[in-house]
């Protein structure tokens, strides 16, 4: 089949969409989902997706049912690939749309016998697609950086829907809601204002840190000078850096272990307070589509690819003759693109953005 959008056939009966893995490229995949399903509200369709962000769309209308790509084994994942395929054939499924890159998406989707194939023509799959969407390049052959909203949303354009702009959405379930209530009475916190979640890891890795005692400091400040109750949140393999976080903060926060709040119960956290701090993680996608300000320290990564246009969101930065790197750890060693943000920078956003919403 040439390339080019999807021809106007008759709708899909069923449909399966490959999910990203990350949970920020998740939610910003969000307005494409909503998209495709207002186009075919009468197709069912199947999400892939990895466990450990599953929660993000629990409670959302935009999947009838899902499948899971299994926890890597000691075997490796092509055991997994062919299970996944397995079961998606016999669902008999029409189209597969994917937003991953990955190889073994399109892999599964040709595994599994769908007879429609879409996602970008990249990485060596392209001969497992059948509708390729070219991607931009540069003269030395190199993709060029687009936003994720509008990368999401190209494939939504191509299948025939509306173009689905970059408003983030997610959906909370009443039982997380009860949940996380229940916590913040226990704490004493029901009905208290300002509530400011802090969330200082990044699993992406420590060069996307801004160091703990500065989290701890504006944290300290913003309870000292506006009143604020800090919440203090961490995923898995961050318990280190919360632990500094704590050990440094004069304020005693809320700390959520304890057990650990799941994904779907941080959405409904993050709906009930008036600020988010953190660095460039997931989590800052959960507060825009709640409408949540966010404050966000960046270091190595580039803002224009996650940028959505949020109006309450302060991106907090300092330019650096050797970044944006991209790079999970400092391949020089000193992360001054993250030790150069200072704390009365990320106070101040803070502080107005918590005026602003009180005016």
């Amino acid at each position: 089949m040439p390339d080019g959008p999807v021809s106007p056939m008759h709708d899909p009966q069923t449909m399966l969409i490959v999910l990203p893995s990350w949970v920020g490229d998740v939610v910003m995949g969000t307005p494409t989902l909503a998209s495709i399903r207002a186009r075919f509200p009468r197709t069912r369709i199947t999400g892939l997706i990895r466990q450990g962000v599953r929660g993000l769309i629990e409670g959302c209308p935009w999947i009838d049912d899902w499948e899971v790509w299994p926890a890597k084994s000691a075997r490796g994942r092509q055991g997994g690939t062919f299970r996944v395929a397995f079961r998606l054939r016999r669902r008999r499924i029409d189209w597969a749309v994917l937003m991953t890159n990955s190889f073994r998406s399109a892999l599964v989707a040709r595994l599994a016998g769908i007879p429609r194939r879409i996602g970008y023509d990249r990485d060596g799959r392209n001969w497992l697609l059948t509708d390729r969407i070219p991607v931009q390049r540069d003269a030395a052959g190199r993709i060029v950086r687009t936003r994720m909203v509008d990368y999401y949303g190209e494939l939504a354009a191509v299948l025939g829907c509306d173009r689905p702009g970059d408003r983030l959405m997610l959906h909370t379930r009443p039982e997380d809601d009860a949940v996380i209530a229940t916590r913040l009475k226990a704490a004493g916190l029901a009905g208290h204002r300002p509530i400011v979640v802090m969330t200082p890891g990044a699993s992406f890795g420590p060069a996307k840190c801004w160091p703990a005692d500065r989290f701890a400091a504006v944290c300290d400040r913003l309870a000292d000078e506006c009143g604020a109750r800090v919440v203090l949140t961490y995923g898995p393999g961050e318990e280190g850096v919360a632990r500094r976080a704590v050990g440094a903060m004069r304020h005693r926060p809320l700390v959520m272990e304890d057990p650990a709040i799941t994904l779907s119960q941080l959405k409904s956290l993050i709906r009930v307070s008036d600020l988010l701090l953190c660095n460039d993680t997931g989590p800052r996608h959960l507060a825009k589509a709640f409408d949540v300000p966010v404050v966000t320290v960046f270091g190595p990564t580039w803002p224009q690819w996650t940028d959505t246009e949020y109006p309450l969101e302060r991106i907090v930065r300092i330019d650096v003759d050797c970044g944006p790197c991209q790079k999970p750890v400092c391949p020089l060693g000193h992360v001054k693109c993250m030790t150069g943000v200072g704390v009365e920078t990320v106070f101040t956003a803070c502080r107005e953005l918590l005026e602003q919403k009180s005016a």
